[in-house]
């Protein structure tokens, strides 16, 4: 079993997520966050003036899958959220060693 965290751009959330479901993919946690990778943060302007933007808003996927499903769940995300920028995102992957299903007690793969 794997967990996967996605961050992606705001405006790629219903993208991604229409392509996940179209890949079969049946269970999505989205959480609003804020951050920034290499590129620190943006500078904006407002009304003439230029302000530095440090803290990005992103959106957090996170999504537990078999071993089989990751190629394609990956392949869902960097295709529908690429846009080539600075910005688009990253994917970390981790193995999970344990699920468990608190309505039945299911435990292990069965439980995702």
């Amino acid at each position: 079993m794997k967990y996967m965290i996605a961050i992606i751009r705001p405006e790629k959330l219903e993208k991604v997520r229409q392509a996940l479901k179209k890949v079969g993919c049946s269970g999505l946690m989205v959480s609003e966050i804020e951050g920034h990778g290499k590129q620190k943060g943006i500078v904006q302007q407002w009304r003439g003036e230029k302000f530095q933007l440090e803290m990005i808003p992103k959106i957090k996927l996170e999504i537990m899958m078999m071993d089989e499903d990751l190629d394609t769940i990956k392949r869902a995300i960097t295709d529908n959220a690429h846009t080539g920028e600075i910005g688009d995102g990253k994917i970390f992957v981790v193995d999970l060693a344990n699920a468990i299903r608190i309505r039945t007690g299911e435990e292990g793969e069965i439980a995702l």
